[in-house]
Order: C-alpha cells, then sequence, then structure tokens
C-alpha cells in the first residue's frame, strides 16, 4: 500500500447500473447555452475570504483547520502573495550523507512551487530558498527516536535542536515557511515521520516567532506531491483522508485521488474548488451560490484550466448549502494542469463540512457511479476513480434531493450542468 501522508501535529429516465439516469428526453444542449448569462447572473456568491463571503460560505469553527471560510485563521500565512521558504539540511554525527541539498532540493523544487503556481491559477509564488550547506546537528539521528507517532518529548528536542543550530547561518526573520530536511540515509530516520509540527509555545528567533516547522523525513527521491500536501497544511487545509482506527483497511474513501490533502500520489491531485475558495484564489464571480428551489444552468470552467487569455476566470465552483455547517460542492476536472493525470473527467459533487476536523472527514466525495470502479492500475482507491458525471448523465444526491445533470460540454472543455434545489431548501 501507498504510503500515506502523516498527519500533522498539534503539538426519469432508465438507471445505468452505476446509479446515474440517462434520460429519454432531456433538454438540448443549445437551450442550456441559450439560457446560460441569465442563469449565471443571479447564482454569484460573495467574496472569497471575509465576513461578506455570502450565503453558501459556510462559517469557520474551531475545528482544527475548519473549511469554514466565512474569515481567515490569523494564525496561517494566506497564501495570496508571495511567501518565502527556508529549506535547512540537517545532518547527524551517526551518517554521512550519501546526496547533498542541491539534488534534495531538487526533489522538492521547483515541482511543489509549480503545483501551486497552476493550482491558483498564478496568485500564489512560494518562493524556495535552500541553504547550501549541511547543518550539524548535536546528537545521532537514532536518539531522537524519529517515527510516525513520535514521542512529542524527543520530537521537541529535535526541533530546538535544528533551529539552534541553524541559527548562525539563517536569518528565519526572513522566511514564511521552515522545512526541516533531514539526511534521508541517516539511521534513525523515518519517512513516515514527515509532518507539520505546529507549536503551542511558538520558537522565538531572530525576533521572529516560529509557529510551526514542516519536518522533512523523505526518501531520496521523496513520494509524488509529498511537500505540497504538507505545505497545504501551513495553509490551514486539512488532512482529506481517513486514517482507520484498528491500522486496517482503506486510507483513500473519503475523496479518492480528487486532492492532494487526501492523497499525493493521486491522478487528480488539484486541491478542491472550496480550498481554492477558502485560500482566496477563487473570488465572487468564479463560485456559483445556488440557493432558491428549482433548476439553474450554470457553465462550469474546469477546476485546473489555467486562465483564459487575460487571466480571467469563469465559473469554477457551485455551492449548494444544506445546512447550518453543511454544503454541496459541484466543480468540473479534467485533464489538464494539476489534473493532467486524471483516470476520468466530469463533473464532481462532494459534501464539506465546518464542524469536522482535519482528518475526520471535513470532505466527502459524492460517487455517482457507486457500482463501479475505474483505473485499477493506477488509482488511489477505484471505487472513486469515475465517481464524476459525464455528459448525458443526471444524479440526484442520496439524503439531499439536490440533482445535478450535465448537459453538453463544449469544445472549449467548459461544462454545460444543471443544478435542482428541492423545494425544502427553501
Amino acid at each position: 500500500m501507498s504510503r500515506i501522508p502523516e498527519p500533522e501535529v498539534h503539538v426519469r429516465g432508465q438507471q445505468t447500473p452505476g446509479g446515474v439516469e440517462r434520460p429519454t428526453l432531456r433538454a438540448s444542449a443549445a437551450a442550456f447555452t441559450s439560457l446560460m448569462a441569465l442563469a449565471a447572473t443571479g447564482l454569484v456568491a460573495g467574496p472569497a475570504v471575509g465576513a461578506t463571503a455570502g450565503p453558501c460560505a459556510l462559517p469557520r469553527t474551531a475545528a482544527h483547520h475548519s473549511l469554514g471560510l466565512d474569515t481567515w485563521n490569523g494564525s496561517y500565512p494566506q497564501p495570496t502573495r508571495t511567501l518565502d521558504a527556508v529549506m535547512i539540511f540537517l545532518s547527524f554525527p551517526d551518517s554521512t550523507p550519501l546526496v547533498g541539498p542541491a539534488d534534495l532540493t531538487a526533489d522538492h523544487f521547483p515541482g511543489t512551487s509549480d503545483f501551486f503556481r497552476r493550482a491558483s491559477y498564478g496568485r500564489f509564488t512560494l518562493r524556495a530558498h535552500p541553504q547550501r550547506e549541511w547543518i550539524a546537528m548535536p546528537r545521532p539521528s537514532t536518539a531522537y527516536d524519529i517515527k510516525r507517532d513520535w514521542d512529542a518529548g524527543r520530537r521537541t528536542a529535535y526541533l530546538h535542536d535544528a533551529i539552534d543550530a541553524a541559527n548562525e547561518k539563517v536569518d528565519f526573520a526572513r522566511f514564511d515557511i521552515v522545512y526541516l530536511v533531514a539526511d534521508p540515509d541517516a539511521p534513525g530516520v523515518d519517512s513516515d515521520a514527515t509532518k507539520v509540527v505546529n507549536l503551542d509555545h511558538p520558537i522565538e528567533v531572530d525576533d521572529t516567532e516560529i509557529k510551526r516547522v514542516v519536518t522533512v523525513f523523505e526518501r531520496h527521491p521523496p513520494d509524488r506531491n509529498v511537500l505540497a500536501h504538507e505545505t497545504g497544511h501551513v495553509f490551514d487545509l486539512p488532512d482529506l483522508y481517513h486514517r482507520p482506527t484498528d491500522g486496517k483497511g482503506d486510507w483513500d474513501t473519503h475523496v479518492g485521488d480528487w486532492d492532494v490533502m487526501g492523497s499525493q500520489f493521486g491522478l487528480a491531485p488539484d486541491l478542491f474548488g472550496w480550498h481554492k475558495w477558502k485560500l482566496g484564489w477563487l473570488e465572487r464571480k468564479q463560485v456559483a451560490c445556488v440557493q432558491k428551489p428549482g433548476g439553474r444552468l450554470l457553465s462550469l470552467e474546469p477546476l485546473s484550466a489555467p486562465p483564459v487569455a487575460g487571466g480571467t476566470l469563469g465559473i469554477r465552483l457551485a455551492v449548494v448549502r444544506t445546512g447550518p455547517g453543511t454544503a454541496l460542492a459541484i466543480e468540473a476536472r479534467g485533464a489538464t494542469g494539476n489534473d493532467e493525470d486524471t483516470c476520468t473527467e466530469g463533473v464532481l459533487i462532494y459534501r464539506v463540512r465546518n464542524e469536522a476536523a482535519s482528518g475526520d472527514g471535513p470532505i466527502e466525495v459524492v460517487d455517482a457511479h457507486p457500482r463501479t470502479e475505474a483505473c485499477w492500475d493506477r488509482s488511489v482507491f477505484p471505487p472513486l476513480a469515475d465517481a464524476p458525471l459525464g455528459v448525458g448523465e443526471t444524479f440526484t444526491v442520496p439524503g439531499e434531493g439536490t440533482r445535478v445533470e450535465v448537459a453538453d460540454r463544449t469544445r472549449a472543455g467548459v461544462w454545460t450542468v444543471k443544478v435542482t434545489v428541492p423545494a425544502r431548501r427553501a
């Protein structure tokens, strides 16, 4: 089984076999398209982040990495500007490094920066500042007992030793993010221990407070997209995978391949549209809030597609509020950008809960084809690999009554979708 990222620490139609409907009669794509401009005008939500985020924006709660997005948690850096990250390479007296800092840097950059540039539509730059030399740790690697479920005392000793050792050569006040990269071949290093550590008591150094660090213990070469996943936590994004309580079972039952915060190995690892809304990469005019009962028409641009000429974006996310702390999100996923290796293309539906903490299922993909699977040779969770709806398919979300019909896909890749909200949502 693929290694799972370490969780961060605080300190009427005919039924197809899959369950979707292919209506015997449906409005033509042309009919949908002719009404699109009118429909989209009334479906726009409020600003991406802030007190006036609109009726479809769930409020932020006390849950760790809450997916409420009416306000931003100021203890985290918001990735709407250039952020500077220092990479510090740590060696140990019980091992001579077999690879150099330059090789380890290339394992993660520019790949991680490129991931976020594409995900943010060019609105965020992650600028790495790798150190060129090893920083010697005062104790052997085995002394820290590095492992997935790490003893808090030894983890704290590791962090303080690393910061103290690097302080002579690194001005921490210059950086927004700190990556501590351990010699991957040291005998006490365990790649399963890669994580973000949030510090209840920040480390004060260089007249600044370090509130969290990313501890990197990856092999060389590392797991795919692992640093993008961990950096997502630095921006207040939750783990979306499910960790079995008994250590058995599948980790990817909640979102499968569909977001890097679920699995860094996913075939379509771009961040969900809801995440992009929370981070400030989707603005008011790019989120359609479907409120009133009845059918609404909209054009969904593929989530991962770059902006068209001039840097403009159309609607990338549709949201139906289903309760005080819950919503349905609808977005189009296509083989472009971070999703270029996707197993299937189509319109994806997922549930969002603002009171679910990181790792407790804040997002769950709705499987529009529950009786079929796809891409057994590549997918991290084949049952969800074919979750999206294709052209001509209609699906009613169980327990919600919201109906999603995919009418057409234009040559430009835009999906024509009808979302029908039941009267009880009024």
